[in-house]
Order: C-alpha cells, then sequence, then structure tokens
C-alpha cells in the first residue's frame, strides 16, 4: 500500500485496528500476544505531534495507489462528512457540541470530511471542530485536494446539505465542477411552476432548467411518487388531528400558525402535492460532457461513501473516541483513516465485507511445538484455506 517509510507503531496500530479494534493499550497488549511485536505505551504518544506530516505522506501514498490500481484520475471524487462523538461531556477548541449524526448531541464531537473515488475507494479526509455546519467544510477540503495534487479539472459529487449560493459561487470561481442534491422544498413559487409545466410524469423522464445555482435536473419515478404520497398523507392526518385537539397543539410540518391559532398548511399541502415522485440535482456540467441520466447515476452512487462510513464507525469502531487532546486525536483519526483504506480495497477487490474477510483469516493458526530436549519452539505456518486462497488470487492477482 506505500505505508512502508511511515512509522512501524502506526502501520501495526493500523493492522490490529482492522484485526481487532479496541483501545490503544488494548491494542499493544494484543499485538504482542498474537504475533509477539512489542511496543511501549508512550511511544503512541511520540508520534503523535508528527501527526500533521504523517496524514500529507500517507495521503499522497493513498492517491497513488488509486492511481495505479482504480486508475484515479481526478476526474470525480465523492464528498461528505460524519460526526464522531467523545466519551465526555467536557468541550475544548476541537470537540464541540453540535448537530449529531450518532443521536449524541449532549456530548462534544469532531466532524470527519471523508474523499473517495467513484469505486468507494478513500482518498482523503479533514478534521473540523464539532460545532461547524457541515456546508462549510465542503470548499475548504476540497481546495486543499486540489492543490496538494495540483488538479486541472475536478468534478465533486456531494449531497444537499453542501449546497448554497456561496458554495456555488466559491466552486465555479475555482472552476471546480459539482453534482449536488437539490432541496426541492426551498425552490421559488416561479421555479416550481417551472417545473410542474415541463415534467412528464414518467418513470425515466427528466427535464434541465437554468437557474442561479447551476443547471436543476428533475427526475420522476413512480416509486418514488407512492413512497412520498404515503409520506404526505401520514404526515397531513397528523396535523388535521392536531389542529383538531386544541390541548395537544403543536407545530408540525403542514400546520401553520393564523391570529395565535394553529391550522392547516394548506399552500404547504399544495406545493407538496407538486413535487410528489419529483427528485432534484444541481450541477454545472454542460448538458453534452454529462446528459441527464450521467448526473442522476453519479448522484446515486453517493451511497459508496455511506457504506465507507458505515465501515470505519462499525467494523472499525472509530467512535466513541476516548483521547482528550488533540494530537492523538487526530493520531487515532489518520489510523482509522488508513484502517479504512485497506479495507475498502479488500472489500473492492476480494468482493467480499472486510468482516467475512477477517473470519476466513482467523481459521489459520499458526501452531508451535516445543523441543524439550533443545528447548527451542518451531512454528508451523497453517496453510491457506480454500476460500482464503481464492480470495488473496482476487487481491494479488498473477500479472
Amino acid at each position: 500500500m506505500g505505508f512502508a517509510e511511515l512509522p512501524l507503531l502506526l502501520n501495526d496500530l493500523v493492522t490490529m485496528r482492522i484485526f481487532e479494534p479496541a483501545s490503544k493499550l488494548r491494542s499493544l497488549e494484543l499485538m504482542e500476544q498474537f504475533f509477539g511485536i512489542k511496543h511501549s505505551r508512550k511511544s503512541y504518544y511520540k508520534i503523535a505531534p508528527q501527526c500533521v506530516d504523517l496524514k500529507e505522506k500517507v495521503e499522497m501514498s493513498v492517491v497513488d495507489f488509486a492511481k495505479e490500481h482504480y486508475s484515479f484520475n481526478f476526474d470525480i471524487v465523492f464528498y461528505d462528512v460524519t460526526t464522531l462523538y467523545f466519551e465526555t461531556f467536557e468541550e475544548d477548541e476541537l470537540r464541540k457540541n453540535g448537530f449529531s449524526k450518532d443521536s449524541k448531541s449532549q456530548q462534544p464531537q469532531i466532524l470527519v470530511a471523508l474523499m473517495v473515488t467513484k469505486e468507494g475507494f478513500p482518498i482523503a479526509f479533514e478534521i473540523f471542530s464539532g460545532n461547524t455546519f457541515e456546508g462549510h467544510t465542503i470548499i475548504p477540503t476540497i481546495k486543499n485536494f486540489i492543490g496538494r495534487n495540483k488538479v486541472k479539472e475536478f468534478t465533486v459529487v456531494a449531497d444537499a446539505a453542501m449546497i448554497s449560493s456561496e458554495n456555488i459561487t466559491h466552486l465555479n470561481q475555482n472552476e471546480i465542477n459539482y453534482i449536488v442534491g437539490a432541496r426541492l422544498g426551498n425552490l421559488s413559487i416561479k421555479l416550481l411552476g417551472t417545473i410542474d409545466e415541463q415534467i412528464v410524469r414518467q418513470d425515466g423522464k427528466s427535464i434541465r432548467i437554468k437557474t442561479e445555482l447551476g443547471y436543476l435536473i428533475c427526475s420522476y419515478s413512480s416509486v418514488r411518487y407512492r413512497k412520498d404520497l404515503y409520506e404526505m398523507n401520514k404526515q397531513i392526518e397528523k396535523a388535521k388531528q392536531v389542529v383538531e385537539v386544541p390541548s395537544k397543539s403543536r407545530k408540525l410540518k403542514f400546520t401553520k400558525t393564523n391570529d395565535q391559532k394553529l391550522e392547516l398548511n394548506e399552500e404547504l399541502i399544495e406545493k407538496t402535492k407538486k413535487l410528489l415522485g419529483i427528485k432534484g440535482y444541481y450541477t454545472s456540467l454542460e448538458e453534452n460532457i454529462a446528459d441527464n441520466k450521467t448526473i442522476i447515476e453519479r448522484y446515486h452512487e453517493l451511497y459508496k461513501i455511506e457504506q465507507a462510513f458505515r465501515v470505519s464507525k462499525g467494523d472499525l469502531r472509530t467512535r466513541p473516541i476516548f483521547h482528550f487532546k488533540e494530537q492523538p486525536i487526530k493520531l487515532h483519526i489518520l489510523i482509522c483513516f488508513m484502517a479504512l483504506v485497506i479495507s475498502k480495497h479488500i472489500e473492492i477487490k476480494a468482493g467480499v465485507s472486510i468482516r467475512k474477510f477477517l473470519d476466513e483469516s482467523k481459521k489459520m493458526v499458526d501452531g508451535q511445538i516445543l523441543n524439550h530436549i533443545t528447548h527451542k519452539t518451531v512454528t508451523v505456518k497453517a496453510e491457506k484455506t480454500q476460500n482464503m486462497a481464492k480470495l488473496v488470487a482476487k487481491l494479488f492477482p498473477p500479472h
């Protein structure tokens, strides 16, 4: 993977993060128990001050690896953020309370931005304080990546939370192409009317409208229509019940207050009806470069970055974080990123989840024989299982 020039302890901790995620102290114990490798606990904190330089080296190695193994050429990158919480209730400059995607709003957190290739292979990350609005992360992260790699042409794919007129302006100024989700509920009445007039409500049909935020592409799906209709009717029914029973008065999506009286928001209901079954996307790409079908397909591939976050949070147990100082925290995230890179490469090439790969790996156990005369121990290497041999062949195909 090109991590050989990095501190040995760092590589060993990455291995243990994949093999059996645990605290750093427990990882050091397991390292000695399973592999006979010894590192002192203090060594981790000795390399922590190098975390910024190490991050740059790691990302350069990862990008080079992506170029070689995934033909990565910076043409398209997928971007998203997640939150990681701490087992504490005390804030500092980095660890802040904010909107938590882990439902841990009472505990301080950090934001982690991740970039992956179209295959879902991670290539870069950034860390932000926990109270940062996620829409404010995309520009500095992308600009940093482009500057570091001297990229000329670049397209970023992100969800609707990343779009704003300010972000679009910055992306255009820096000649960065984009494909992002559109929040149709925020559209003007005029633009909504244009969509309602032009859209053909048949599966696979789409329209393209030029707007201040780029080209707005809208597509229709009968499956989405049925889902949207069900959700709308359910919310309208709840709104009616709240309006009819004053003692339970509380504001819902389809209610509004008029002269201190709660009533149905008929305007919003009508607006919602016009958008049933319609999904929107903004892009800067001209139709001759990427047609509507291509834009929609690219956006739907965002699930690959969500998969990467699930591997990171689930299999690699990136959160909760137990470190309390900035440098060890950043080093912890770097270790988890490196582990994610290796895990996703295994998943993509071997075609199995990292969990299944590890389950197969753990079936192979070396044996040790003690010679009571010479008091020497001989290690008997385990044979690869048939399944593991197939997986290894996929990871290292013969040239």
